[in-house]
């Protein structure tokens, strides 16, 4: 017996190694890959000097007069906004205005300028009517989303993030993942600026109309946004109905089951960005309202996002490694068959901060691109950006696309058509040579949008030429027309205004 016994441990024993040989081919890389990545996720965000102001771009340091906090107390704030105000103009000081800074291109910065922030003013109050929110626009979504939940409320139109302030929300005329909805201007009812002169108006479609078409989506240039009234939506449960499929047949996914489906809620889709398979799988993400839930069940709080470690180890295990994004699509097909058919509220889904995924490190930094192109365009366009992106060695880190509906509210509208919204993240090196290689980049790839039919987006990087700026915004010569007759002094600034708008 005992020859058998010798044979069946050494058997045991080679099985037991071939089984660790299988576990550390199978998780060993993955591992050591998230291993290595959240040991390099060293927070090296440098603190700036006294004097200046950046945005979120890490790549516009810029020395300024002053930062000025306004006052949270509304009527304290309007008295010293005004003071402020006149004092500027009488020293030839441009103003900016910034709540939390996420846009890229300057758009909060007047150079040697003052900055009035924000995020003080944050006041809010849902109306009588239990749909109507009026909020300080310096309040982020965090907060807004914090007070309609206990209300079972939630935002009609906003970002993916909660990271964001209201008024740099309507200031960019931001879309969101609601499917066949305009821009978040379609839900401002009304609003009251204060004009370079001090005066303040209440702005609607029907009370200063061309002063609301220009404000909304005008980056702060006609005065200060102090408060906003916002349709609000039901917060309720949704089914999570997600899929995983060639690019080629996403389409028609969204033509037979989100355009004309009256039940979802919320929408999304995201491409794979291995640059092996590149954009030829997708993810379909639909979020399907629950409609047969018991009367009186109360839905869950909001709370905050689960694994968020892991998640942020995932994606920023992809910047810079062509692994890491098989890794990241490997495990996003694999959630998204985890996930399918389980329930989540609206306000949980709309809760996730920037924080979770950004880019902190001292070298690189994460960089936004967005192009709106008409329905029956996005193939071809898509294709095309895959060609350039390849050829300039764009590290792309993700690509998400959303619905978004023609805006008849706003001057400067990116959608002047029913489009789909491509939103692209790259890590850039913060060098010279890094954002020269962006700009080259950037420049083919809204050559692309126009020649598709399409737009690009303006609150990032400032590298169209003047040239693709008034190809894309037609309107633009009308817009800056009516800035300087609102504001003939030019004290309202910024990089934005400057680069494409000063005289």
């Amino acid at each position: 017996m005992k020859p058998a016994t010798s044979k069946r441990k050494r058997w045991r024993r080679w099985v037991a190694l071939a089984v660790l040989v299988v576990l550390a081919i199978v998780f060993g890389r993955p591992v050591w890959h998230l291993i290595t990545t959240v040991k390099q996720d060293v927070d090296a965000v440098e603190t700036l000097p006294p004097g200046y102001v950046d945005d979120a771009s890490r790549l516009n340091a810029t020395k300024v007069a002053e930062v000025w906090p306004i006052p949270s107390d509304p009527d304290q704030a309007e008295a010293e906004l005004a003071a402020l105000l006149k004092r500027a103009s009488e020293s030839g000081l441009p103003v900016s205005i910034a709540g939390s800074r996420h846009t890229m291109g300057g758009h909060t910065i007047a150079p040697d300028g003052v900055v009035i922030e924000m995020r003080p003013f944050n006041q809010m109050e849902l109306d009588e009517d239990g749909v109507t929110l009026r909020v300080g626009t310096g309040a982020t979504w965090l907060k807004v989303l914090a007070y309609l939940d206990p209300l079972d409320r939630s935002v009609a139109v906003m970002q993916s993030n909660n990271s964001f302030s209201v008024g740099g929300s309507i200031s960019a005329n931001c879309h969101g993942w609601q499917p066949n909805s305009p821009p978040i201007a379609s839900t401002v009812e009304s609003f009251r600026i204060m004009l370079a002169d001090g005066r303040i108006e209440r702005c609607s479609r029907e009370q200063n109309p061309d002063l609301f078409a220009a404000a909304l989506g005008g980056y702060g240039l006609f005065g200060v946004i102090l408060e906003a009234d916002l349709l609000t939506a039901p917060n309720q449960r949704y089914r999570i109905d997600a899929r995983v499929l060639p690019a080629a047949q996403m389409r028609a996914v969204y033509d037979q089951r989100i355009d004309k489906a009256d039940d979802v809620g919320l929408v999304y889709a995201r491409l794979n960005v291995d640059p092996a398979a590149l954009f030829e799988e997708g993810v379909v993400c639909m979020f399907r309202r629950v409609t047969d839930e018991p009367e009186g069940d109360e839905l869950p709080p909001i709370k905050p996002v689960e694994l968020a470690a892991l998640k942020r180890a995932v994606f920023r295990g992809s910047a810079g490694s062509d692994y890491g994004k098989q890794l990241r699509w490997s495990a996003e097909t694999a959630m998204t068959e985890l996930h399918n058919g389980s329930f989540i509220t609206r306000n949980q889904l709309l809760n996730d901060p920037v924080s979770l995924y950004r880019d902190r490190t001292a070298d690189t930094t994460d960089i936004l691109h967005e192009y709106f192109v008409p329905h029956d365009s996005a193939g071809a366009f898509t294709l095309e950006l895959a060609r350039l992106v390849t050829e300039h060695r764009g590290d792309l880190l993700n690509v998400t696309i959303r619905d978004v509906r023609r805006d008849e509210d706003t001057l400067l509208a990116y959608a002047r058509q029913d489009v789909f919204a491509l939103v692209l993240l790259f890590s850039q090196a913060r060098t010279d040579e890094g954002e020269d290689k962006m700009r080259a980049m950037t420049v083919d790839l809204i050559t692309a949008a126009l020649d598709s039919g399409g737009t690009y987006y303006l609150p990032y990087r400032l590298h169209a030429t003047a040239d693709q700026f008034a190809r894309a915004y037609p309107m633009a010569k009308r817009f800056f027309e009516l800035k300087r007759q609102y504001d003939p002094g030019e004290l309202f600034q910024n990089r934005f205004y400057q680069t494409y708008g000063k005289r």
